[in-house]
């Protein structure tokens, strides 16, 4: 097969290309990492990670096959490199993760499809069935900004804003680079509506069911979807905006699921409250990408900042892994997101957030690293990468 050589190509929130060398060795330091913590395992652990390709769901991952030598099945959406096209980074990070858990002897499944639709559940059922009868934890972990209904055929598509007041705040301008003021417009009703339907606990549901109406939902198994909250700087756009609502939706959602499993399999639903960190979907939210640049730096300085699977590795170990009983806040909640919303932390970025202006948000902030680190999502500036050497984009899961 034909090799390339392939750069960056980014604007923005947006990256068209990605880097297999480089997404394969962002997996190989995760696996490292998670691989440092490893403690006693069980004779058997088997995980469903429902978005698995990127972020915290490649972390649960990652962090499940690492600490306990967990069977995987992964669900995910990503495109193929094919010929001079790349493919999207989640995929090159899936086919290093699966060449680790083959290499280790491990089962690791992965489906390639709209994990919002019944096929892909009746095919990871199918698979769950055949290769591994029962899962002892599903991860649920997508993030996509649309969804299409998989009974009605209706087309949801997220709608990130406020909600009945115009927002007006201070971003970065990432084409730019520099701090502006930026200012949306409040959502409709059918904004709002249309977000919750894509981001909030609907697919959750029905995820739930078909797994426990199929038997293969382990007993006592646990179903863990992600959510955030972030701090009051962010809560107009954010926790009181269209995606709150979304999250409440979800968590509410939560709930339920865990009053149905702890009667039918003896099991548990948590939400978990994970730390602000950078994706492609964060960096498009105003305000979100200057927030985490404050915040990087600050908890670096205080030696307390996580990556996502630094997260995992946490919410496995100390939460939710084999024979773990998780700490839960008032509403029932994991909170990985204690070390951000400590007070010191969040008392420093309200102290800075209004001096932060274009001439001195790089020395402020930590914005180089925010972008040096957004670029890594897709493969590129990873240490111990030629960039300049061809590479084959067309590898296979």
């Amino acid at each position: 097969m034909a090799e390339f050589v392939i750069k960056p190509r980014i604007r923005g929130f947006i990256c068209t290309t990605s880097h297999p060398d480089g997404c394969a060795a962002n997996v190989k330091e995760q696996l490292q990492i998670a691989w440092a913590a490893r403690n006693t395992k069980p004779d058997t652990y088997r995980v469903l990670v429902i978005g698995s390709s990127t972020g915290y769901g490649l972390a649960s991952r990652i962090a499940a096959a690492s600490l306990y030598d967990a069977d995987t099945i992964g669900v995910f959406y990503e495109r193929v490199g094919e010929g001079k096209k790349s493919g999207t980074p989640g995929y090159y990070n899936t086919a290093a993760f699966h060449a680790y858990a083959k290499n280790k002897g491990l089962t690791s499944i992965n489906i390639n499809g709209d994990a919002f639709s019944h096929e892909v559940k009746q095919q990871t059922i199918d698979q769950i069935k055949a290769h591994m009868e029962q899962v002892d934890l599903v991860i649920y972990s997508l993030a996509s900004p649309r969804r299409i209904d998989p009974d009605t055929g209706e087309e949801y598509r997220s709608d990130i804003r406020s909600i009945g007041d115009v927002y007006v705040g201070k971003t970065i301008d990432l084409n730019k680079e520099f701090i502006t003021e930026v200012s949306v417009e409040p959502a409709t009703e059918e904004g709002i509506r249309e977000t919750v339907a894509v981001m909030g606990g609907d697919d959750l549901n029905l995820w739930t069911d078909a797994l426990l109406n199929a038997g293969v939902l382990a007993e006592g198994a646990r179903v863990v979807p992600f959510s955030y909250i972030g701090p009051e700087v962010t809560y107009p756009i954010y926790r009181n905006g269209t995606i709150g609502r979304a999250k409440e939706h979800l968590e509410a959602t939560t709930a339920a699921i865990h009053l149905r499993l702890q009667s039918k399999i003896e099991g548990a639903a948590y939400i978990s409250v994970n730390k602000a960190v950078i994706t492609q979907a964060s960096a498009a939210i105003p305000v979100v990408p200057l927030y985490i640049s404050l915040l990087y730096k600050i908890m670096k300085e205080s030696n307390v900042h996580e990556a996502p699977i630094n997260q995992m590795v946490r919410l496995l170990t100390d939460h939710i892994g084999p024979g773990q009983t998780p700490a839960l806040d008032e509403k029932g909640r994991i909170r990985l997101d204690d070390r951000e919303m400590v007070n010191a932390i969040q008392n420093e970025i309200d102290r800075l957030w209004p001096t932060v202006n274009t001439d001195n948000f790089r020395s402020l902030s930590d914005y180089d690293a925010y972008k040096k680190g957004f670029r890594q999502l897709f493969g590129f500036e990873v240490d111990g990468i030629d960039y300049d050497k061809p590479v084959e984009l067309e590898t296979e899961v």
